[in-house]
């Protein structure tokens, strides 16, 4: 099983499990946001974090390819 598999199962679980408490989908998305960062931060520089999530910001519309994509 892949690493993105691994997320997609956890991350889905997550949301189902918002959705039947009732949470808030959003409120469990940042949340795990930030286990995300406080985990990377644990291995990486505040930099180089910054510097993905500036990626990930930079490049999150479907509707615009990335840069180093070719027509």
């Amino acid at each position: 099983m892949s690493a993105t598999e691994i997320a997609k199962r956890h991350f889905s679980a997550a949301i189902a499990e918002a959705h039947a408490s009732g949470a808030d989908p959003d409120s469990v998305c940042r949340s795990l946001l930030g286990l995300v960062v406080g985990t990377y931060l644990g291995t990486r520089p505040v930099s180089d974090v910054q510097s993905e999530l500036r990626f990930v910001a930079d490049n999150c519309d479907p509707e615009t390819d990335f840069m180093f994509m070719r027509p």
